[in-house]
């Protein structure tokens, strides 16, 4: 079973790629995407155990990526959800630990996102 992803983020060409990466990675479907804190919390209400995995950034063409953070957690039968930013210092990363994300990650640091995804998907097909 493929993980669903709701991808917020409000610049194109970072969208594009982080779809394009998640699709060289077999077990990863992109189901959403928003680009601002508005779209991305109307996308959560509308789809309600709809995604596995939401990656989102913190700055967005409108709002914040903190106010989803907080709007996924609250769903009911939750995924994982990751940040991330640009502006991932070490304070930002304790802070939305302390929010509920499961990580947090640089967006000079890509790879690292990746390794994390690739262990997500061995985790989910162990199985209990």
């Amino acid at each position: 079973m493929d993980v669903r992803v709701f991808l917020v983020e409000d610049l194109g060409r970072t969208r594009s790629a982080l779809a394009d990466l998640l699709g060289t990675l077999d077990g990863f479907r992109v189901v959403g995407a928003a680009c601002t804190e508005a779209e991305a919390n109307l996308w959560l209400d509308e789809h309600a155990n709809g995604w596995d995995l939401a990656i989102v950034d913190l700055m967005l063409e409108q709002g914040s990526g903190m106010s989803v953070l907080s709007r996924c957690n609250a769903q009911p039968g939750r995924g994982r959800v990751v940040v991330f930013s640009g502006y991932a210092s070490p304070a930002i990363r304790e802070h939305c630990l302390k929010l509920g994300a499961d990580a947090v990650f640089d967006k000079a640091e890509p790879e690292a996102l990746m390794a994390w995804c690739r262990d997500l998907l061995a985790r989910e097909n162990s199985g209990p």
